[in-house]
């Protein structure tokens, strides 16, 4: 093992989306990162774009299960021999009226989107602790405020990620560990392009004061912004950057009409 003089972080979920865009963001501040995601083949593709191995790393493993996560945080501290700043970005979303939503369902988004970041959490902080403890970033959703069509196992999956920061801000704070969230209202991800439709889009625009999705890069600073030394006497909240979508009333016309014709 090498102790590097470089900070280091993991993001989870970090071939695509938020997550890489957070990833580079730290890489852009001096930090070294280590990439994790469950798509193991775009995640080749994102690290070998990045073209930076000296500093990067690629662990392809899945957030549920523990023995991956136990085996990831170990080649982190292998490769890097710390470990500042932990973002638990990785999670699904299965977006079914409640009557279809099968126990197969609830079970896979709670066991990625609430189990995984617990289990790296409780992976991470034993190694954070050696360095004077840093500080961890979970990525619920503006679902974890309010309760979207659709999403019963997701948003339930979110507010529960919502109230384990707290949890974990409280349980930490001795070992000299912060913990934030970010609340992501609608972000213009690749994701999100494939999934919404164009009315869908305009609800959103109607809806959000600021009348356009997130960017994956704002998205990135407000995270980074939460796990850097300038914010080092906040713990135990969520900041939802959403563009004003949490202030505003009931939801999408359209998703309210697909969701009674389920």
């Amino acid at each position: 093992m090498t102790t590097s003089p470089h900070k280091v972080a993991l993001v989870t979920g970090a071939a695509r989306g938020i997550g890489l865009a957070v990833a580079k963001r730290f890489l852009g501040e001096g930090y070294r990162v280590a990439l994790l995601d469950i798509e193991g083949e775009l995640l080749q593709q994102s690290f070998q774009a990045l073209n930076d191995p000296d500093n990067t790393l690629a662990i392809h493993a899945d957030v549920s299960d523990a023995d991956a996560v136990a085996k990831a945080f170990a080649a982190v501290q292998d490769r890097f021999g710390r470990l500042d700043a932990l973002v638990n970005n990785a999670g699904i979303a299965i977006f079914k009226p409640l009557l279809e939503t099968t126990q197969a369902d609830w079970d896979r988004v709670l066991a990625v989107n609430l189990t995984g970041p617990f289990l790296c959490t409780q992976a991470a902080a034993p190694l954070m602790r050696e360095h004077g403890g840093r500080a961890i970033g979970n990525i619920p959703s503006i679902s974890a405020l309010r309760a979207p069509t659709l999403r019963t196992a997701y948003g339930t999956s979110k507010a529960g990620l919502a109230h384990l920061t707290k949890q974990f801000a409280v349980e930490l704070a001795t070992l000299g560990i912060r913990v934030n969230a970010v609340a992501p209202g609608p972000v213009d991800t690749a994701m999100a392009k494939a999934v919404h439709t164009p009315a869908i889009r305009a609800d959103y625009h109607d809806t959000i004061p600021l009348n356009r999705y997130g960017l994956e890069t704002e998205l990135a600073d407000a995270v980074f912004f939460l796990c850097s030394d300038r914010a080092t006497y906040i713990s135990g909240q969520m900041l939802a950057v959403d563009g004003g979508f949490e202030a505003t009333g009931i939801g999408l016309p359209t998703l309210r009409r697909e969701g009674s014709n389920g």
